[in-house]
């Protein structure tokens, strides 16, 4: 795992996020290399996520290409990397993580 990804994920733990997870699919024929997950407390959680990502990453050079937020999901797009902030109920509903790891086999 590259440090981006590892600071990413440093960050979203420090400030509580739940269940951080980091998927790799840079061997992959995906839209990027890296989808980290990772399920959010509240609403006001979530924004004060992504407030605390770009706070610490923008100094380090990184380019927030797209953000769309809701009160239940917020995504990231750094370019080659997609955060999803979501709440415990959207991350249950839509399981992102079933998705990733299927697409993960049928590539293989």
């Amino acid at each position: 795992m590259n440090n981006r990804i590892e600071n990413i994920k440093a960050i979203l733990e420090d400030k509580k996020a739940v269940d951080v997870e980091v998927f790799d699919l840079s061997s992959k024929e995906y839209l990027v290399d890296y989808v980290v997950i990772a399920t959010t407390l509240n609403p006001k959680h979530a924004s004060a996520l992504l407030d605390y990502l770009k706070i610490e990453l923008k100094p380090q050079g990184e380019e927030f290409l797209r953000v769309d937020e809701d009160d239940n999901w917020t995504v990231i797009d750094l370019g080659d990397i997609f955060i999803h902030l979501m709440s415990e109920k959207y991350r249950e509903k839509y399981n992102l993580e079933e998705f990733l790891e299927s697409f993960q086999r049928l590539r293989d």
